[in-house]
């Protein structure tokens, strides 16, 4: 399988980073940390914009090795910033048609026009960066390097500038280019609602060191790392639309035999839903109650309980092949006696499009 190799020793001053992972070459890869944790420098190492020893092989072509170091410019990768760096005495048009006239036509992977759809940037052409709100410039700036036709699109924190409305905007169209393109995405984010709405893939950085490579959701749910003790702890789900309640306004989804409920009307049946499960919003029973205003009453088996914060536990959750987390109390667990293999019935009072 086509995959990014990467190993990485670096010194800056006290700040030691020591990085080495192999990530798929499809889909959304999110490298996700604190501020400070090595996200940036990381990036910066793939892009060439940063050197130290190392290597680096992008589907089976090298990079850099102890031989080899091709420059930024010979790389074929796109780069994001947080700030959309866009040339303020070209149009919209004119920036995008930057990085595609200086691709070849032969070598060109990815149509103009399609670009202007995915992006949604049509009605923007003719207008200045000036002109622009702050979700608008970095759509351009996304676009811009999407034409260019690179093999790798880094993305460092390209919502961190932006106001919540403007976050709001733009996700819906990095979304849309998750599902359209067989482009391999570096997603640098330090917001875990950006990742569990956009990642397949986690690499998880603490203070220069990968402490997590592998699934998203495996990576969220996993007791011994630290973003299952968040506050925001949860799960997210890959489901499949399968009706609508018009009178209740209700969405019905499932996975596999699993089904949940979910207020409000989205997409239409048969396509695909991304939810997030909250772990506060999951409580357990022994059996099923007879009389409830929780929409979700679904079968589990424990996998793992572990000490959470003062008073509360963490229960990992299996429903066939996806995985909750109950956070719930001590006290509650000493009550139901709860142990690993246990079957229960996990009550899951919120379920929500991620």
């Amino acid at each position: 399988m086509s995959t990014i190799v990467a190993r990485f020793r670096s010194s800056l001053g006290r700040f030691e980073l020591d990085a080495d992972f192999s990530l798929p070459a499809h889909g959304v890869s999110a490298l996700f940390g604190a501020s400070g944790s090595g996200k940036t420098t990381l990036l910066r190492l793939i892009a060439g914009l940063t050197r130290a020893p190392g290597s680096l092989s992008v589907n089976g072509e090298i990079w850099q090795d102890d031989r080899t170091f091709l420059p930024t410019h010979r790389r074929a990768l796109g780069y994001v910033f947080q700030e959309a760096s866009l040339f303020p005495h070209l149009s919209v048009r004119g920036n995008l048609e930057y990085g595609w006239k200086r691709v070849p036509a032969g070598e060109r992977r990815i149509r103009f026009d399609d670009v202007i759809d995915w992006l949604g940037l049509s009605a923007l052409l003719p207008q200045a960066p000036h002109q622009l709100s702050g979700g608008q410039r970095q759509r351009v700036a996304i676009g811009r390097a999407l034409l260019a036709s690179p093999r790798l699109l880094l993305m460092d924190e390209p919502l961190s500038a932006l106001d919540s409305n403007s976050r709001a905007e733009i996700l819906p169209y990095l979304e849309r280019l998750h599902r359209q393109l067989e482009l391999p995405i570096i997603y640098v984010s330090h917001a875990l609602d950006e990742v569990a709405r956009l990642a397949d893939t986690l690499l998880l950085i603490d203070a220069g060191k990968i402490s997590y490579q592998g699934p998203l959701i495996e990576g969220l749910t996993r007791l011994d790392l630290p973003l299952a003790h968040r506050d925001t702890a949860g799960t997210v789900i890959d489901t499949t639309v399968i009706s609508h309640d018009p009178a209740f306004q209700i969405t019905q989804v499932a996975r596999g035999n699993i089904a949940f409920e979910l207020p409000g009307l989205h997409a239409a049946p048969g396509e695909p839903l991304r939810v997030r499960v909250a772990a506060r919003d999951v409580s357990l029973a022994l059996s099923a109650p007879s009389q409830t205003s929780i929409l979700n009453l679904l079968p589990a088996r424990i996998l793992e309980i572990a000490d959470d914060a003062p008073g509360q536990m963490l229960v990992r959750l299996a429903l066939e092949d996806t995985v909750l987390l109950a956070r719930i109390t001590r006290k509650s667990a000493h009550a139901l006696n709860l142990q690993p293999g246990m079957a229960v019935v996990a009550q899951v009072k919120s379920v929500a499009v991620a």
